[in-house]
């Protein structure tokens, strides 16, 4: 046990180095990436740790040493909204770091699936309008409402984008004026066509964000969804994106809900250069966290730690 947890905490002082080349003058990420000490990755390492389970706890800090996005939805309060993301702005400052956050309460959110919920289509704005005040002047990233976009193709959601696509059109519009940095919902490469999501994004108001964020919460492979982003990019006006590669690491196996083939991906990182549309590569979804109650799991967004771990084995195998 000594050799595995001696190799996995080499491996984690190396994870936890984020080299990124000078950043163009438009960058959107700035020079490191936020690390989140509040993460449920990190309380179980420090309960693992206390128990004394050296080796589980090594395999968890492969985790809860990376970067990870914030997600905000529902869930909060007004007043616990807005002390979550103090207490967010607070540390990335310390770390001299760029935050992401997720915006996840669109109304018929995941329509009726394992995420469903969601404001009211009036309490949504408010809602967008409650964070734009918090973060604005942090310069943070927004990834905007995953699956919202490519999900309306979806029989279960027919009849929600008369609605939907104009609160997220209004929402850019608010989170822009604090000075944000917005992505869109790109699906991802084995979803939509790239002109069927290209015109789901034009409806919703990509021409006044940065960008599209793809692979949310999904499995495909690194090249395929930058191959896939590429196209999309071309026929909304060569817009930016962003990839979320937290479990990607053995591609797609067959299966969105828990599969229990997946492994973590590659390291996220700041890829910005004039060269290239890819701004960042980034766990989105949090490894650990589980999809639903399938293959085992416990209700969407709850902490999953034999699939955490299973997703560090995977990568390390």
């Amino acid at each position: 046990m000594r050799t595995l947890v001696a190799s996995l905490a080499a491996a984690a002082v190396a994870m936890a180095t984020f080299a990124a080349a000078p950043a163009p003058a438009d960058a959107a990420f700035g020079s490191r990436l936020y690390v989140d000490p509040y993460s449920d990755a990190r309380t179980a390492v420090d309960r693992l740790t206390a128990s004394g389970d050296d080796e589980a706890a090594a395999l968890i800090e492969q985790i809860a040493s990376q970067p990870t996005a914030v997600w905000l939805g529902d869930w909060y309060s007004p007043t616990l909204l807005l002390s979550v993301i103090q207490r967010h702005l607070r540390a990335s400052s310390a770390q001299g770091a760029t935050p992401v956050f997720v915006t996840y309460a669109v109304p018929d959110r995941d329509c009726g699936g394992y995420s469903a919920g969601g404001f009211t289509a009036d309490a949504y704005l408010d809602w967008n309008r409650q964070v734009a005040a918090a973060l604005a002047g942090s310069h943070s990233v927004v990834l905007v409402e995953p699956d919202s976009l490519a999900m309306l193709s979806s029989a279960k959601c027919a009849g929600v984008a008369d609605t939907r696509l104009p609160l997220i059109r209004s929402a850019v519009d608010i989170l822009n004026a604090a000075g944000l940095t917005i992505y869109l919902d790109g699906g991802n490469a084995r979803w939509l066509s790239p002109d069927a999501q290209a015109a789901y994004l034009r409806a919703a108001g990509i021409a006044s964000a940065r960008g599209f964020f793809t692979n949310v919460s999904n499995f495909d492979a690194t090249q395929t969804e930058r191959d896939y982003a590429g196209r999309v990019s071309s026929r909304v006006g060569w817009k930016h994106f962003v990839i979320d590669v937290s479990r990607n690491g053995h591609g797609w196996t067959g299966g969105w809900c828990n599969p229990p083939r997946a492994a973590l991906g590659q390291n996220p990182q700041i890829t910005e250069s004039s060269a290239t549309k890819l701004d960042a590569l980034l766990w989105v979804k949090h490894p650990g966290a589980s999809d639903g109650g399938c293959n085992g799991g416990p209700p969407a967004g709850s902490w999953f730690e034999s699939a955490a771990e299973a997703l560090v084995r995977g990568k390390l195998s």
